[in-house]
């Protein structure tokens, strides 16, 4: 008896459109093409078949990237987006702090009345510094 495997996670499944691709797929490799096949037969007769060649390449490898990659479920521009948000635009270094105020019971030897007293300068220094 044939044994088929039916994913149980429902949300990856994409609906292919033609030739086994979805539909953003289709669009990145048409603009890729509507762009790069003509600057290969504008370029060949100076830069040569190589050079040219080259040069296609480069100009269709970012539509391309666009097209495949994905993580997370997050496309690409989405992935470079939070990135650059993460990495540049916001704070790396976040501003608030909390204060363990029952530290200094903690420590060996600490009297009660000395970390009242402690804790009341520590509060009053700051206040003036």
């Amino acid at each position: 008896m044939p044994y088929v495997n039916v994913p149980n996670d429902l949300s990856k499944i994409k609906t292919k459109m033609a030739f086994n691709l979805t539909k953003r797929q289709l669009v990145c490799f048409g603009s890729a093409g509507a762009v790069g096949i003509p600057a290969y037969l504008l370029t060949r007769a100076t830069l040569g078949n190589t050079g040219a060649m080259f040069l296609m390449l480069g100009i269709m490898l970012p539509a391309f990237l666009l097209a495949m990659y994905e993580k997370d479920g997050l496309p690409f521009e989405k992935v470079v987006r939070n990135i650059i948000r993460v990495k540049f635009l916001r704070p790396g270094i976040r501003a608030y702090r909390t204060e363990n105020i029952y530290a200094p019971f903690t420590g060996p030897g600490a009297g009660k009345e000395d970390v009242i007293e402690k804790h009341k300068e520590e509060k009053r220094s700051r206040r003036q510094g």
